[in-house]
């Protein structure tokens, strides 16, 4: 029933139409008179009624189209199940998290050579090893993020893990990209926490189209090249200064390692970490964050590309993830490697520098702030990542860089 309607009655019920009007009588141009003001109001009435249902519908249609992007991106995510297993079976023999909130993220770029898209990188012989590898960490109070590199040819001890076969392989000391190759994420995870007694919380596998898509999808990534770049084998051919790189080109200017400065894995890893921050500045800017047009095909990019432990494995697993990441400053995420010099044994690998590795890794483990400072350029590749400071100082400057600093100025 609508207020107000005439409802039929005794002969003293006055509508809305007549209020004032004395019963029996009215006035020219009111109550039901084709052109009179209660026909308007009428008639009103019907256009706000349908105007209702329109933003109803409107409502309803965008309330599906929002549930239908949620899902196809929720979608895009795959569960690593089978490492949350293996994980679980070795549950005992790994540490504890010592923060309540901080969080450490293993995130691992995969060198598969599967598929039509990997394949014109190099031949597929059934296997893949983790072309790079990142130790992330976010502070409980999400003010700051450092994100240590970790040599692929750093000779660690790999434990016995389970091969895509089933079987199990043994315990071997080997340079560290084989434990992602015999026994995939779940080992490289347990290696990970072997070597530096840091619980990993999280882990993110993402392979070489991924990347490619994500940076497509952000229009490229703006970096600075000190010298111009002509190298075949990578398929890049730049000018000094500065460039904007699409998703092939970034792909070639992380991967190379023989024609590009001094054609160490040291040089490589620099250049992955100044891309990083690069690319942190422009998934910050407002223009990608602040408008659903361009957010959209990043997020679609970012998300088809992973696969993750369960519990990352859906847009709120993420968002709960990364929630806070959005207003650490930019000179507050941090970019280095782990300290490490060429190994004995093999001029060719890597062995952790002691006891500078260890401090880092227990300010890691107990999320104290960790420094960073660019080198002074004096500094050789077997000093990647030694504390710049001095060796008594408490809190020791490791050699790094930051996402706000232009290798341009």
């Amino acid at each position: 029933m609508i207020v107000g309607a005439h409802v039929c009655g005794t002969e003293g019920d006055v509508s809305d139409d007549d209020a004032g009007t004395p019963p029996g009588r009215h006035e020219p141009g009111a109550g039901a008179s084709a052109s009179g003001d209660g026909l308007r109001r009428r008639r009103r009435r019907r256009r706000l009624g349908w105007t209702g249902v329109g933003v109803a519908a409107l409502a309803v249609a965008a309330v599906g189209a929002g549930w239908a992007v949620y899902t196809k991106l929720n979608g895009n995510i795959t569960a690593d199940e089978a490492a949350a297993a293996e994980l679980a079976r070795y549950e005992k023999e790994r540490p504890t998290a010592l923060v309540r909130g901080a969080q450490n993220v293993l995130v691992i770029g995969s060198d598969t050579r599967s598929g039509d898209a990997n394949a014109r990188y190099g031949r597929d012989d059934g296997t893949e090893r983790s072309d790079t590898t990142i130790l992330l960490h976010l502070s409980a109070g999400r003010d700051s993020a450092t994100a240590v590199s970790l040599p692929r040819d750093l000779m660690v001890d790999v434990p016995g893990c389970r091969r895509p076969d089933g079987q199990r392989s043994q315990p071997v000391f080997a340079q560290f990209n084989y434990a992602y190759e015999v026994g995939g994420s779940a080992c490289s995870v347990r290696t990970v926490e072997k070597l530096t007694g840091i619980r990993v919380d999280h882990h993110v596998v993402v392979d070489s189209q991924g990347f490619k898509k994500m940076v497509d999808a952000l229009d490229g990534v703006e970096v600075c090249l000190r010298e111009p770049v002509d190298d075949e084998a990578a398929r890049l051919e730049l000018p000094a200064g500065r460039v904007t790189l699409d998703g092939e080109q970034a792909l070639g200017y992380v991967r190379a390692r023989k024609s590009l400065g001094d054609g160490s894995d040291t040089d490589r890893m620099e250049r992955q970490q100044h891309f990083l921050g690069a690319l942190v500045n422009k998934v910050q800017s407002n223009d990608v964050l602040l408008n659903p047009v361009k957010l959209y095909p990043v997020l679609d990019a970012a998300t088809s590309s992973l696969t993750t432990d369960p519990d990352l494995a859906s847009l709120r697993g993420l968002y709960d993830l990364v929630r806070g990441l959005r207003d650490i400053p930019t000179e507050r995420v941090q970019f280095l490697t782990v300290p490490r010099e060429s190994y004995a044994g093999d001029a060719n690998r890597d062995q952790l520098v002691e006891p500078d590795a260890e401090k880092l890794f227990t300010r890691l483990r107990t999320d104290e702030p960790v420094a960073v400072a660019a080198g002074t350029g004096s500094q050789a590749p077997d000093d990647a990542g030694k504390p710049t400071g001095s060796g008594d100082s408490p809190e020791p400057t490791f050699s790094g860089n930051t996402a706000a600093e232009d290798i341009c100025e």
